[in-house]
């Protein structure tokens, strides 16, 4: 491999380069958003309480049921074959040709949804039990109780897993080039069999991905720190106006200078 071969194919396919990365991002960025609001109602709705007996008992079963195979489908086969059944299939079955962008961010995002929402009812129950009952001792209901009380500190919670998804995702998309998706694995290729090179376009490719990774992490990361706030601070209108350690220091060191 020769660096200035990879300088000659930069500047000779760049746009390419760039239109793959932008297909890459765009698909990534709207089906993670799509799959975590989809990962968030199922989250939801599995942790309603099923009572002991009576028709809302059967009801929340069977949906339980479905939600639970939809999760687990998605979670034990491959995206690439979920892009070949859904989009061929389709195609075959009911006659209806898919736009490839939009299948692949149907694809990305159901998939997404099936992670999400393992992910968000963990960040559920990981919460005090304590708190969901002092919000029904307050007459909330379930829906009350998840928008005001638990999903505030779930959100938190599921925060790094969420962007943990979104760098899986950008990674993921390079399958949906099974169903030509010109993302940027799929612009590769063609580069690579436009120039007959192959090492040289997936070492620019390798360094793309890792630089939407890693500005990505860092940009998550940051928002993380922003959520915590600082580390230090002061408590504004003390009751017992007990002063703080640095004003002690001080006075000590002023009256000491003074004597």
């Amino acid at each position: 491999m020769s660096l200035e071969i990879v300088r000659k194919i930069i500047l000779e396919n760049w746009p390419m380069f760039l239109r793959g990365a932008g297909i890459t991002l765009y698909i990534s960025i709207i089906a993670t958003i799509l799959g975590s609001i989809i990962g968030l109602l199922i989250g939801v709705i599995r942790t309603i309480p099923i009572p002991e007996k009576g028709l809302k008992r059967i009801i929340l079963k069977l949906i339980n049921w479905l939600l639970a195979a939809y999760i687990e489908f998605f979670r034990g086969t491959p995206m690439m074959v979920q892009a070949m059944f859904i989009y061929y299939g389709v195609a075959g079955v009911f006659g209806i040709q898919l736009n490839r962008l939009y299948a692949a961010i149907f694809i990305v995002s159901i998939n997404t949804g099936a992670y999400m929402a393992e992910i968000v009812r963990g960040g559920i129950v990981a919460i005090d039990s304590g708190q969901y009952e002092a919000a029904e001792a307050l007459g909330m209901n379930h829906i009350q109780t998840m928008m005001n009380v638990m999903l505030p500190q779930a959100i938190r919670n599921i925060l790094p897993a969420t962007g943990n998804e979104f760098v899986i995702n950008i990674k993921d998309t390079s399958v949906l080039n099974v169903i030509s998706v010109t993302e940027l694995y799929f612009q590769t290729k063609t580069i690579a069999g436009n120039t007959f090179r192959f090492a040289e376009p997936y070492f620019v490719t390798c360094i793309i991905y890792l630089i939407m990774t890693y500005t990505i992490t860092r940009i998550l990361r940051t928002f993380e720190k922003r959520l915590d706030g600082p580390k230090n601070y002061n408590i504004i209108g003390n009751q017992m106006q007990v002063k703080r350690p640095e004003d002690i220091v001080s006075e000590v060191d002023d009256h000491w200078h003074e004597n």
